[in-house]
């Protein structure tokens, strides 16, 4: 299905980029606020907000797997122009929250629930207090795995919910898939403490030509030097436990399908590499066969970072996402 082009909105373009991150993104970027709280086993969890008194209506931003909310400036810049304040966090072991592993660029996780807790805690504390007309959500990769459980244990929250190449599977060759999490789960048990799954390393900033996340460039090179830059923000590959659980989460995911009540967009990446589309499609269906509200569009040739891709990708993705939003904001006035 293609994306409705009911409006036309003003999107930042590679062609002026680097221009807008250094001036108008940059001037709104130091106006945020940021805190912190103390997520699962006391793991410090770090957060930002970006708002205007004039605003009534929000998106909670959830990031994937190695990201921060540093990464996603350009972003907000384009949603908060739109009238959206914002609001992100960090997950438990990667950006500017608290590592869980003494390798601080091991991605790992004890149990895949305390994202979960953790992004609840954060809706709950900062969030719903604001007197907002309208909460909205907008998920990337991994962060789409935690998004489907909230949405799954907490329904009718939030006005609608946009789920970006969501992590409903993971991209695995046919013959692995039978193996692959008890295999992670071997690998953990000889391990003596939280370490790199098989063919996993520490942080390496892939060259553009060989990356499968975005064919922008411009984008690409401001992520990796933004890591360069700040290196306390790097994450490498995922630990052994972190494969395994979450491999469950994501099969968890489209068997609560159908107790999400809350409107949800799927934008799929046409040429993903990363997650596995086949099982968005599933999410998907799981819903609409409860008689809940998914829509899915697909972005033919785009990669995974559908919010970070060229702008050929990126614009009718926030298009429809944005779409999405106001279709759900006029439904529930």
């Amino acid at each position: 299905m293609t994306a409705p082009a009911t409006h036309i909105y003003d999107f930042t373009q590679e062609s002026h980029f680097l221009d807008t991150l250094a001036g108008p993104a940059a001037t709104l970027w130091h106006a945020r606020e940021e805190g912190h709280f103390s997520g699962v086993d006391g793991c410090r969890i770090g957060w930002m907000a970006l708002t205007a008194a004039h605003h009534k209506k929000a998106i909670v931003v959830v990031n994937g797997r190695i990201e921060s909310y540093w990464k996603y400036q350009e972003l907000f810049y384009d949603l908060f122009q739109q009238g959206y304040d914002i609001y992100a966090l960090d997950h438990r072991g990667q950006g500017v929250s608290g590592r869980l592993a003494a390798d601080t660029e091991l991605g790992h996780v004890e149990q895949f629930s305390d994202y979960v807790t953790d992004l609840t805690t954060f809706y709950t504390e900062v969030v719903a207090p604001k007197n907002y007309r309208h909460r909205h959500l907008l998920a990337h990769s991994m962060g789409g795995t935690i998004a489907s459980l909230f949405l799954a244990a907490f329904p009718e929250t939030l006005t609608s919910a946009v789920l970006s190449a969501p992590m409903h599977g993971i991209a695995i060759k046919n013959w692995m898939r039978p193996i692959a999490s008890p295999l992670a789960r071997v690998v953990e048990q000889f391990q003596r403490q939280p370490g790199y799954a098989p063919g996993q390393m520490p942080y390496y900033p892939k060259p553009f030509a060989d990356n499968p996340l975005s064919h922008s460039a411009v984008r690409y090179q401001w992520f990796r030097d933004l890591y360069h830059d700040h290196p306390e923000l790097r994450i490498g590959g995922p630990s052994a436990r972190w494969v395994w659980q979450g491999l469950a989460a994501a099969n968890l995911c489209v068997s609560q399908a159908g107790a999400i009540t809350t409107p949800v967009l799927i934008l799929q990446a046409g040429a993903d590499t990363i997650v596995d589309n086949a099982a968005q499609h599933r999410f998907c269906q799981a819903m609409q066969q409860a008689e809940r509200d998914c829509q899915l569009i697909t972005i033919e040739g785009a990669r995974h970072e559908l919010l970070f891709e060229s702008d050929g990708f990126r614009n009718p993705s926030l298009q429809a996402a944005l779409a999405h939003f106001r279709k759900a904001e006029i439904h529930v006035r």
